[in-house]
């Protein structure tokens, strides 16, 4: 099973942008556990954030990379999207965070 997913993602963080910003690193990422990991990620999406002026926006989007089930194992399984974005100084510590959306699941039956 591949998952096709549209994305209607809305963000304002144009102030993460400082005099040492260099520009904002942006994905979206599925979550899940499993049995052998806590945490399995896979990314759906990502942009560059350049500018201030460019970190306000609001699209619509399909994944633009694939969410594959292989061997079945994503069956009923819940899921978060997780909108991560780290900052990229000029010079410094890269800093990090992200937003988490929960409540999704993968249907129980599929070929």
């Amino acid at each position: 099973m591949q998952v096709s997913l549209t994305m209607n993602i809305t963000a304002d963080l144009q102030s993460l942008f400082t005099w040492n910003t260099k520009q904002l690193f942006i994905f979206v990422a599925a979550e899940y556990e499993t049995p052998q990991n806590s945490l399995n990620q896979v990314s759906l999406w990502d942009a560059i954030i350049p500018a201030k002026e460019h970190a306000k926006f609001w699209f619509q989007t399909a994944n633009k990379y694939r969410f594959v089930d292989q061997g079945s194992n994503l069956r009923g399984k819940e899921f978060n999207l997780t909108l991560h974005w780290h900052v990229m100084p000029k010079t410094g510590k890269m800093l990090a965070d992200k937003l988490v959306m929960s409540g999704f699941r993968l249907p129980e039956e599929y070929r």
